[in-house]
């Protein structure tokens, strides 16, 4: 009997596009398959309209919550927020030495990075496309620096090609690249695209070819000065005698196809990740901070929510004060927003229309795992010429993210050793005891970085599936489950509407969060104006 005919999966299909031509075919590409679009941002709301004194409940201090409640207070509502944690942010949040925190089973965990060195947990950078995000930042006078996505100098490996030995990103890069603009050209010399291309246009194309794949007058892409350009040299150009520079020698084409590091490449062309990327100076949380000062003093920390119930007239939410539980508290106001993530929310007493449970019940929540590494010396850069950017694996870590800051400096620093996102790594992962999660990923991270052993001081490792304020990463949507709940989940029930990244098409990433609680609370005012 015949086997199943072979497939291949789109991201795979990315992969490959992106890999071979670049971002600009990877991006259209996306949008032909629905994937990549820009924010649909267009600046400051406005909420014209006088809510006569109206009250909103917002649950949740996390990036939708804090938007909603600053643009409703600033348009005349009385509004107050409810959080789980003793801090604001939510997911936007920074692990500092000192900084402790305790998961689902009771495990503790207190970071002991050196005073100025931190980790991400959450979100870590901002695509320049982000555009509300950044507006707030602007707004809120946070202060942004370079987040470096694509460093050429860092690491692809994996544990079945070229030994185990990883290989930089510029070598598979250009040899990758330089190889396949070889092929393309003899094809076109053959005359293979003639019925494609006009003679013109493929005199164009060889000089194209020539350029973007480093070939040779023959159109070969070989060791020499012209692909030294692009992907290094053995010996660099020096100073003095025998500094003439050596070039390197290109890895096959066959190897770099077996070793499938070509898979690695995409994150580089993904509109997601197209440089510019930013990042906040000193961590993520300093937008949830510069959001806490402004409506810091309506939120209420360790505030549990355990019901939410409405009326023809309001919404009452009780709750319980994480420090006092043995008393049940409640609040009441005319409206509601709640964003509260629905791996949470599909658990709770919720006075809401079939429709609408449906939908908070059909969404589950990804995986992810990130894991902070302090070590005695900034080796990767000292050793490796590593500034920033990320190494991509196929072991069980998955990347290795190198620090944005404090750029060869001398002392400490600490590495993102780990991030993994779904799949059976972030499973085996979660299913570990903190300590052991930090010794794994030390173990795996000296396979790519033999420094590791000899350097390593301290870690710190969330799984996102063990908090408590989350109970996952991000909303976990199919286009089967977008097209039956999507709009059920955002429109208005009753008196409550919800908000945050859950509610966007934008999942996992801060800028749907904005957007989702600045569209909720449009719609929630002009009902409101009506009424």
């Amino acid at each position: 009997m015949q086997g199943e005919p072979a497939t291949v999966s789109r991201r795979d299909l990315l992969s490959l596009i992106g890999a071979v031509s670049g971002s600009a075919a990877m991006y259209h590409a996306m949008t032909s398959l629905g994937f990549a679009s820009d924010s649909g941002y267009k600046g400051p709301i406005r909420l014209d309209g006088d809510p006569k004194g109206a009250s909103v409940l917002v649950l949740g201090a996390g990036l939708a919550g804090m938007t909603a409640a600053l643009e409703l207070r600033k348009a005349g509502y009385d509004v107050r927020i409810l959080e789980f944690n003793s801090r604001a942010g939510g997911r936007n949040w920074t692990l500092r030495g000192g900084d402790s925190f305790t998961e689902l089973g009771g495990f503790k965990q207190t970071c002991e990075f050196e005073q100025g060195l931190y980790i991400n947990p959450g979100p870590w950078r901002i695509p320049y496309h982000h555009r509300a995000l950044l507006d707030y930042c602007r707004r809120l006078g946070v202060a942004l620096e370079p987040f470096v996505q694509l460093n050429h100098n860092a690491f692809l490996h994996s544990a079945r090609a070229f030994g185990g030995v990883p290989q930089r990103i510029r070598d598979i890069k250009t040899d990758f690249q330089g190889q396949i603009s070889e092929l393309l050209a003899k094809a076109t010399q053959q005359g293979k695209l003639d019925e494609a291309v006009s003679k013109e246009d493929r005199e164009i194309l060889m000089q194209a070819l020539r350029s973007w794949g480093a070939l040779d007058g023959n159109y070969a892409y070989k060791a020499n000065l012209v692909s030294a350009d692009f992907r290094g040299y053995a010996r660099y150009p020096g100073g003095g005698l025998g500094a003439a520079p050596i070039p390197g020698e290109p890895i096959n084409l066959s190897e770099i196809l077996k070793s499938r590091l070509w898979r690695y490449l995409q994150n580089f062309a993904l509109h997601t990740f197209q440089t510019t990327m930013l990042q906040p100076v000193g961590g993520m949380d300093m937008i949830g901070k510069a959001f806490a000062r402004e409506v810091g003093d309506v939120i209420r920390y360790d505030a549990k929510v355990t019901r939410i119930q409405q009326d023809d007239h309001g919404v009452t939410v009780t709750y319980t004060d994480l420090k006092a539980p043995a008393t049940l508290q409640q609040a009441r106001a005319d409206w509601c927003v709640c964003t509260i993530p629905l791996s949470i929310l599909s658990q709770l007493p919720l006075d809401v229309g079939d429709r609408m449970k449906a939908a908070i019940d059909a969404v589950p929540y990804a995986s992810a795992v990130k894991i902070g590494l302090q070590f005695k010396r900034r080796f990767w850069e000292q050793d490796e010429a590593i500034y920033g950017g990320i190494s991509y694996t196929d072991l069980p870590i998955r990347q290795i993210a190198y620090p944005n800051t404090g750029f060869n400096s001398a002392g400490r620093g600490v590495l993102l050793g780990a991030y993994v996102f779904e799949g059976a790594n972030a499973y085996e992962f979660t299913s570990m005891p903190p300590a052991e999660r930090v010794a794994r990923a030390v173990e795996f991270g000296a396979r790519i970085h033999p420094q590791y052993g000899a350097e390593f001081e301290n870690g710190v490792a969330v799984t996102w599936h063990r908090m408590p304020f989350t109970l996952g990463c991000a909303g976990w949507w199919t286009d089967r489950t977008r097209a039956e709940h999507y709009d059920d989940l955002c429109r208005i029930d009753g008196r409550i509407v919800l908000a945050g990244e859950h509610a966007s098409y934008i999942p996992a990433w801060q800028e749907g969060a904005i957007l989702s609680s600045l569209d909720a609370i449009t719609r929630l005012h002009e009902r409101v104006v009506k009424t």
